[in-house]
């Protein structure tokens, strides 16, 4: 069992979602109570990173942005492929993100409006790829603080569901894994998890 940072569009509330990830196709790397290693912020962007770590950072900090963009894609477009997932996320935080837009779909729900990153900041970044079987994996992890002011969700009749006592921000901290680190450092970092913060959320944009 996982619990994992998703935004619960079917109450229109903003909250933790606790789902089953028993059928995950990765193992879940373990997960980070206190970074091993720590950045102050998010890394700037360089054409050429001074380190592996440095390119980590880069490479799962461009994934979870996107990340992001696809999930609001998914819950815009009814008819879009929820394949589109895999390019961004994997184990749990795939299983759970697909099971709550399926969800959502049923009830006609569709989402208006973008989710906008207030702040990023790495955490930690963990180049360790003794076991990938068994989740040993390199792992970086992220803290998010997300803003949805402007995200509305619509039900059938296009009449909008989301709570006016709804926190339009909160943060989330992301893991994001690389089980492809052996032969694809750069692009097979995916969200493999996701934990609700409890802690002063960032301004609205």
């Amino acid at each position: 069992m996982n619990r994992l940072g998703l935004i619960s569009w079917a109450t229109g509330t903003l909250m933790l979602a606790a789902v089953s990830s028993c059928g995950g196709s990765d193992t879940d790397p373990p997960a980070t109570a206190e970074p091993s290693s720590t950045s102050p912020s998010s890394p700037t962007t360089s054409a050429s990173p001074s380190s592996p770590s440095d390119a980590a950072s880069a490479d799962a900090t461009d994934i979870v942005r996107n990340y992001f963009t696809v999930v609001d894609q998914l819950r815009s477009d009814p008819g879009a492929d929820l394949k589109k997932l895999r390019s961004v996320a994997t184990s749990a935080q795939l299983n759970a993100v697909t099971t709550l837009i399926d969800r959502s779909r049923d009830e006609g729900q569709r989402q208006t409006g973008t989710t906008a990153i207030n702040e990023l900041q790495v955490q930690s970044v963990t180049l360790d790829n003794s076991n990938p079987k068994a989740g040993k994996v390199p792992t970086v992890v992220i803290d998010v603080c997300w803003d949805v002011s402007k995200v509305d969700v619509l039900d059938t009749s296009g009449k909008s569901i989301v709570s006016p006592d709804r926190p339009d921000t909160g943060w989330t901290r992301y893991t994001v894994a690389n089980y492809k680190y052996a032969a694809d450092p750069t692009g097979g970092w995916r969200v493999a998890t996701g934990q609700d913060l409890k802690q002063t959320p960032c301004a609205a944009s």
